[in-house]
């Protein structure tokens, strides 16, 4: 086994006390503190340098049955992390690589070697193989792209379009030849960002007045693709929207993540007859296989930056929770990434 010389002992880790009834309080959380694991055999340590937090780990704090387990109370959080191997006890890896995998919410994490990816960090800033080159950006490409059938000369709406998936799927439709690319966030700052740097088309501001309205003044003559990572009031302003043969792309909901009773569902479902329109959820886990063609057409356009991104970065693994808590809010503009 190969390790670093001096090694802290203390390790700092997020755990889930009691599964949040609507919004998440800090009491249904703390910050822990455990030994730094000796990695077995076939594992490696590593020393986390950045953390995501995402919109999917509310649904992770609940009990409810879902495409992933629910995290165990009275135990430490799980998410996307990046970091420095300080000691190895695998093949193939040694002190001062840098991996990607998926123990954050902690300092230290013993990590299997099958679950950990080696990243370079001189092809790319760090912090992006969390966002636009991560798991993010292959949403952004597999929703776009696959999911939602994008083709030459759509017209595109995107809601929650500042934040680290959206930003992507708007710029990535526009430089596969969208005809017109349409933006909703909840401030004019983020307005003028997705317009001014992120070469929207129109955006709005969906705190200004009803979406439906909004989105018809912005797009006249309809849209071909919708991509809703927000639900509620903007999935039924695109099926009122939605062009013959329209494609709604589900990424997610963040409108409801934190109602405690069900939502009630677009009042206009029967259109999509009218519209013969689709509307078809996914996982980023069952695109992986696009992994590969996501690198080798997106790692250039951000390389030669024709694809723009932004990240909100938060200091301290102290202000994990209110990061977390921060994208909830909506107060990230691009990825929300916590630096340890």
């Amino acid at each position: 086994m190969t390790d670093a010389p001096t090694l802290p002992t203390v390790n700092r880790e997020w755990h889930l006390l009691s599964r949040p009834v609507g919004w998440p309080k800090p009491e249904d959380f703390a910050l822990v503190e455990a030994e730094v694991p000796t990695p077995r055999e076939g594992q490696v340590l590593v020393r986390n340098l950045y953390l995501s937090v995402d919109p999917y780990m509310r649904g992770r704090m609940s009990a409810a049955k879902s495409y992933v387990a629910p995290f165990e109370l009275g135990k430490v959080m799980q998410g996307g992390a990046v970091g420095e191997v300080v000691a190895s006890n695998a093949e193939g890896f040694e002190a001062g690589d840098h991996v990607l995998h998926f123990l954050g919410w902690r300092e230290y994490a013993a990590v299997s070697a099958e679950h950990a990816v080696k990243v370079d960090p001189n092809a790319a800033p760090l912090s992006t193989y969390l966002g636009v080159l991560g798991m993010t950006g292959l949403t952004a490409y597999a929703g776009l792209l696959r999911t939602a059938s994008f083709k030459e000369g759509d017209v595109v709406f995107v809601s929650g379009a500042a934040g680290a998936v959206g930003s992507q799927v708007g710029q990535i439709a526009k430089l596969k030849g969208a005809s017109r690319v349409i933006g909703s966030a909840g401030s004019e700052e983020k307005v003028k960002l997705l317009t001014e740097e992120y070469g929207f088309d129109a955006a709005f501001n969906y705190k200004d007045g009803p979406v439906g309205e909004q989105l018809r003044a912005a797009a006249p003559d309809g849209i071909d693709v919708y991509f809703d990572n927000v639900g509620g009031d903007h999935l039924e302003a695109a099926i009122g929207s939605l062009n013959e043969g329209g494609r709604i792309a589900v990424c997610g909901m963040i409108s409801v993540y934190n109602n405690t009773e069900p939502a009630p569902g677009p009042k206009n479902l029967a259109r999509l007859i009218q519209t013969r329109g689709r509307i078809e959820g996914f996982l980023v886990g069952d695109h992986y296989d696009l992994q590969p063609q996501f690198v080798q057409e997106v790692g250039p356009w951000v390389a030669s930056g024709a694809l723009k991104y932004r990240e909100t970065v938060v200091e301290g693994i102290e202000n994990n929770l209110e990061a977390f808590l921060g994208v909830l809010r909506g107060d990230n503009t691009g990825k929300m990434i916590v630096k340890l």
